[in-house]
Formats: C-alpha cells, sequence, structure tokens
C-alpha cells in the first residue's frame, strides 16, 4: 500500500483529472512488490509505484492507454509472467488490476485500499536527534505523536524541521504517558535524565496496568541505561519488566552520533520492531 504522502499526491492529481489506478492484486514466488501496492498515472504524473523497473515500464505503458480512451475503459486484471514475459530474474508471476479513479471522492471511499494501517509512535523529547527522527519518519507508516515539555520560545534555537512542524507542549510529560494510543512504540529522547527515568516509570507503569506499548525505546548509553537499571530495581521494578525497555536504542554496529545518523539507526529499528 501507500503512504499518507502518496495519498495526499493522488488527492491533488484527482483534483486535476481522473487517472488510472494499477496495483498488484495476487503475487505468486519472487516480486519486486507485495500485494496492495499501487501507482497512479494522471494529468501530473506519477504517484506510487508497484516496483520500478520493466513491469511498471509495461504498467505505465498499458495505464497511459487506458487513460486516452474514451469513454473509460473497464476494470481488468492482467497476469504478468517476469521472468517469461519481462525477462526479469525474480521469477514470480504478478496480477495487476487496472482502474480508473474519477475524482477525490473515490479514492476517499477507496481509502483503506490505498494507504498502509500507521503505527502509533509517541516521540518525547524535541532536541536534535527527535527533530531528525521527525523528518526520517514523514514518508513512513507511522502516527506520530510529539511531545515535549519546554515552551516553543525555549525550542526556537533548535533546527526547524522540513514542513515546519514542532513538538506539542505537555507538562508534565510523563503524565502524557497515560493518554498515549493504544499500542504505541514509545521514544524517550528529553533534554534532562531525570525526566527521561521519570518517563520509563511511567511507561512501565503503564505496561503493567494495561500491556499495551509494544516497544520502550531509551536514547543514552549502556552506561545511562545500568544506573537507570539500579534506580529502578530500587523503587520495585522486576528484572523481567525492565527487559521490555531498549537502550541504546539503534541497530548494533551502527555508530554514528550525528543525529541523522541516529535517526536512520532508529528508524530502521523501529522497522524491524514494531512495522510486521
Amino acid at each position: 500500500m501507500g503512504s499518507e504522502a502518496d495519498f495526499a499526491a493522488l488527492l491533488a492529481q484527482l483534483h486535476r483529472g481522473p487517472v488510472e489506478w494499477v496495483r498488484v492484486v495476487q503475487v505468486r514466488g519472487s516480486a519486486p512488490r507485495e500485494v496492495g501496492a499501487w501507482l497512479a498515472l494522471g494529468p501530473a504524473g506519477l504517484v506510487g509505484t508497484i516496483g520500478g523497473g520493466h513491469l511498471e515500464w509495461q504498467a505505465l505503458q498499458r495505464a497511459q492507454q487506458r487513460l486516452a480512451a474514451d469513454p473509460a475503459p473497464e476494470p481488468e486484471t492482467v497476469r504478468y509472467p517476469l521472468g517469461p514475459a519481462l525477462g526479469q530474474c525474480c521469477g514470480g508471476v504478478v496480477w495487476l488490476r487496472y482502474e480508473r479513479l474519477a475524482d477525490p471522492e473515490a479514492a476517499q471511499a477507496r481509502r483503506a485500499e490505498l494507504v498502509a494501517p500507521a503505527v502509533p509512535l509517541a516521540l518525547l523529547g524535541g532536541g536534535h536527534v527527535a527533530r531528525a527522527l521527525v523528518a526520517a519518519l514523514a514518508p513512513l507508516p507511522f502516527a506520530l505523536t510529539w511531545l515535549d515539555e519546554r515552551n516553543p520560545q525555549a525550542l526556537a534555537l533548535l533546527p526547524e524541521v522540513a514542513g515546519g512542524r514542532q513538538p506539542e507542549q505537555a507538562d508534565p510529560l510523563p503524565e502524557a504517558v497515560a493518554d498515549l494510543a493504544p499500542g504505541s512504540a514509545v521514544l524517550i529522547m528529553t533534554h534532562r535524565h531525570d525526566l527521561d527515568l521519570a518517563i520509563v516509570q511511567a511507561c512501565l507503569q503503564r505496561r503493567r496496568m494495561r500491556a499495551d506499548l509494544p516497544f520502550i525505546g531509551l536514547i543514552g548509553s549502556q552506561s545511562k541505561w545500568s544506573s537507570f537499571q539500579r534506580r529502578l530495581r530500587a523503587h520495585g521494578w522486576r528484572e523481567e519488566e525492565l527487559q521490555a525497555v531498549t537502550c541504546p536504542l539503534g541497530l548494533p554496529g551502527i555508530r554514528g552520533k550525528q543525529p541523522a545518523v541516529m535517526a536512520a539507526s532508529i528508524v530502521a529499528q523501529l522497522l524491524q520492531t514494531v512495522y510486521t
């Protein structure tokens, strides 16, 4: 399926005229994309992708022919054997469905088929790594809640995120954990270690009561987490409960500490662990 950004681009296309919508409806064997992947061809060009390469080139040619036809042709499903017909080494078979979408209302009615379900993600903190994360997450299937205790004036010296997005103020920040969407992954990276610790405890308390936070990530070093664990054990948190916290954040082996590098590593970890 596509992203929210793809869907917004599709709606913009449809305000200019009809599009030919092409989606993967069946796959056998190895293929460039999964069932649900789509592209749309319209007056302003191409939105989305079914995997690029020769398959997409063939699909675009057929979509152009259908888009030029008047009246609009009936929907059709076409079978593409990737090896024999297209010379692709994947060797699988893909079935593509061609269909005309006439206006934004038609797309809104099919939204569930166009937009991938988003994983709720809470980002607590508004510093450099958090801002790099917001930029990295923008095209990905995460529904982001971004919170910070500090007021906008206190954050004004930090780099602007593309699109001008800023965190919402939540003070005290640990209390906001109770209101996060069920199933949220949580990333903790505030400007103070004592605040980080309080948020970790709030997340552990919610897991103890409701068991609905699948991922708790804490930015920091192994020594920071060792210090936190000693304090948490002193407050009665059991070892198995502490194992729910991931710290340090990011994929092992990626050692760069530049905000953009750390953001890329954390996003990759999220895609491995909570987006399936």
